[in-house]
């Protein structure tokens, strides 16, 4: 068994939609779909349909476009019962979610935790000196904005930022129990705040994680992390441990440079496994 990966699909764009028939099929693997496959349900729908019967299991978690509540469109729950929604749309495809038990895998002989995260962003990703009441108005001096602020609904919490709070309390305690083995993280946001880098547009770093999950590639034994959001594909890595962003992105940002396919990233395989556990056992921090 071989563990993939890949994450902002936006099937809300023709070409996107187009290329999903383009992805190799894995029968005997597991595919990790880590957020941003579409802004409705259908776009979700979709990509099961389409994906489920090439790979032996999916595992999804949200990204910020599966949670907008589109004026345009007929949904109209907002929030954490959007969120419900379309968790009970993949229990219906048999697809994991963070709300299900974290699997426990044997890749290469070695047991391995899936762990499909849903944290969100609270945006502590600012300098120091700027305060979270002035974070939106500090990246609206260079022009940045963020359709969030208007799609994205914190209910039935006062706002993102304690919805995100919330799902960092709930998961932590979840991740706390058989912390021996080790860990995939997945997440749709970077889990640190210093891969949360974006040349073009810096300031968008306010709605792309939270400072707490900052070590917990450390702390719940990471072989890699898995996320999204970016649309900066990259290997990285920190502490000896491997993070993946694994975007497909706007066709812009892929159509004619590669294929959808190149972008499906091999996450844990047996050789992949024993270089993470030889990297930990290093603890070095490389840059890549």
């Amino acid at each position: 068994m071989k563990l993939y990966a890949i994450s902002d699909l936006h099937l809300g764009y023709e070409a996107n939609r187009r290329a999903l028939s383009g992805i190799s099929s894995h029968p005997g693997d597991w595919l990790i779909l880590a957020g941003d496959v579409g802004e409705t349900a259908a776009h979700l729908e979709l990509a099961f349909r389409e994906l489920k019967p090439r790979f032996a299991k999916l595992v999804w978690v949200p990204g910020n476009h599966e949670l907008w509540t589109l004026p345009s469109s007929d949904e109209k729950a907002r929030g954490r019962f959007k969120y419900d929604e379309l968790v009970e749309l993949c229990r219906f495809y048999e697809v994991l979610t963070p709300e299900d038990p974290y699997p426990i895998v044997t890749i290469g002989g070695r047991e391995v935790r899936i762990a499909p995260l849903f944290i969100l962003y609270d945006y502590s990703f600012r300098p120091l000196h700027i305060s979270i009441e002035r974070a939106i108005d500090w990246a609206g001096e260079e022009g940045i904005e963020c359709a969030d602020e208007v799609l994205l609904h914190p209910d039935p919490y006062a706002d993102l930022a304690e919805w995100c709070h919330a799902r960092c309390e709930i998961t932590e305690q979840r991740l706390k129990t058989r912390n021996d083995l080790p860990t995939v993280l997945i997440n749709h946001f970077p889990l640190r705040e210093d891969l949360a880098k974006l040349p073009r547009i810096p300031r968008f770093s306010i709605w792309c994680g939270t400072r707490r999950t900052e070590d917990w590639h450390l702390r719940f034994n990471a072989a890699v992390v898995v996320s999204g959001h970016l649309h900066i594909r990259s290997t990285s890595h920190r502490d000896g441990v491997r993070f993946e962003e694994v975007s497909l992105g706007y066709p812009r940002q892929w159509s004619g440079l590669i294929t959808p396919d190149h972008c499906v990233r091999e996450i844990l395989s047996e050789t992949t496994l024993a270089k993470a556990a030889h990297l930990r056992a290093g603890s070095s921090t490389i840059l890549t």
